[in-house]
């Protein structure tokens, strides 16, 4: 089983930059992010392949950048100009599949990946 803790998240203002992190016990092929504020449904964020495929929701596109350090056990999500509605629990997943990173960002949504970790607060004001 893998483990993952997520550490990084806080309060911020809108515009505002913050990077989260997701230490994973051992490397999977897949790995991403996903979020969820009370009252609505869970949203893929980012997700990333061993095999450099990246893939990020629409929402996040050109504000986000998920990456891997060259452990490959450490995750991380820079997110710059943050917004309200940004605000959520971020949660890291990992899955061992060796898809595209698209599969994992749709798979987050949907059944959710193989393993999570418990999440990290973040809050964005205006």
């Amino acid at each position: 089983e893998v483990h993952l803790v997520e550490s990084g998240g806080g309060s911020v203002q809108a515009g505002g930059s913050l990077t989260l992190s997701c230490v994973a016990s051992e490397n999977t092929f897949l790995m991403g992010w996903f979020r969820q504020a009370p009252g609505k449904e869970r949203e893929g964020v980012a997700a990333i392949a061993d095999d450099g495929t990246v893939s990020y929701a629409d929402s996040v596109k050109g504000r986000f950048n998920i990456s891997k350090d060259n452990s490959k056990t450490t995750l991380y999500l820079q997110m710059n100009n943050l917004k309200p509605e940004d605000t959520a629990m971020y949660y890291c997943a990992a899955q061992g599949s060796r898809l595209k990173a698209a599969y994992l960002l749709r798979r987050m949504e949907s059944d959710g990946a193989d393993y999570s970790g418990q999440g990290t607060q973040v809050t964005v004001s205006s």
